[in-house]
């Protein structure tokens, strides 16, 4: 049995646990993070002090995309981890760009939705929603071109830069159209998986 720690409102968790959906895999997820604190039970197995961690088999492995590789590799097969090197790392990059989608939003997201109205910082607002605007121009020139981040078919190099699109999507912010992204995020949205994990309350 495949074990996930991390709250399921953690974007990092959300991947791992949509992944793990997608590829039908059985698995049991522990709260970790946040309100639920962390023992040092857990710290001995992630001496970073961070969610996610996973244990498969006695193999403890913690870093969110290490952890999408790790699983994509063992149980999902050519459709999640290309046997070519190229259509793989052609995937791959965009699960580390995703880090820098991440950074432009999480500003806003903290302001918006973890922070109390009256003590919210606009300036930081605005030059977060700025940043964010520009990068959706790169994922909607690419998405412009291929039906998904992975290439044809939807794969891993879409589930980190997912995550935090559904963010994005759900921020009460005014955002450019971006035809493309719009239309690969409506893609998702026919996933099962994609609602029941990504998709909840932002919090």
């Amino acid at each position: 049995m495949l074990t996930i720690w991390g709250r399921i409102n953690s974007h990092n968790v959300k991947k791992v646990v949509w992944l793990a959906e997608e590829m039908g895999l059985a698995y049991d997820r522990r709260d970790v993070g946040g309100p639920f604190g962390m023992d040092e039970a857990y710290r001995a197995l992630n001496p970073n002090a961070l969610i996610p961690t996973i244990e498969d088999d006695n193999f403890v492995l913690w870093e969110s995309n290490s952890i999408l590789r790790y699983l994509a590799a063992n149980h999902g097969g050519e459709a999640f981890y290309p046997s070519n090197p190229q259509a793989r790392a052609s995937a791959e990059r965009w699960m580390d760009w995703g880090f820098t989608w991440a950074d432009a939003i999480r500003p806003t997201f903290f302001q918006m939705v973890r922070t109390a109205p009256e003590q919210r910082d606009t300036a930081l607002v605005e030059r977060s929603v700025a940043r964010a605007a520009g990068l959706s121009a790169i994922l909607d020139e690419v998405l412009g071109r291929q039906e998904w981040l992975s290439g044809e078919a939807f794969g891993i190099g879409d589930i980190p830069v997912a995550a935090y699109a559904n963010t994005w999507f759900q921020l009460p912010v005014e955002r450019p159209s971006r035809p493309n992204m719009e239309r690969w995020y409506a893609a998702l949205q026919e996933r099962a998986s994609f609602r029941d994990v990504v998709m909840i309350p932002l919090s």
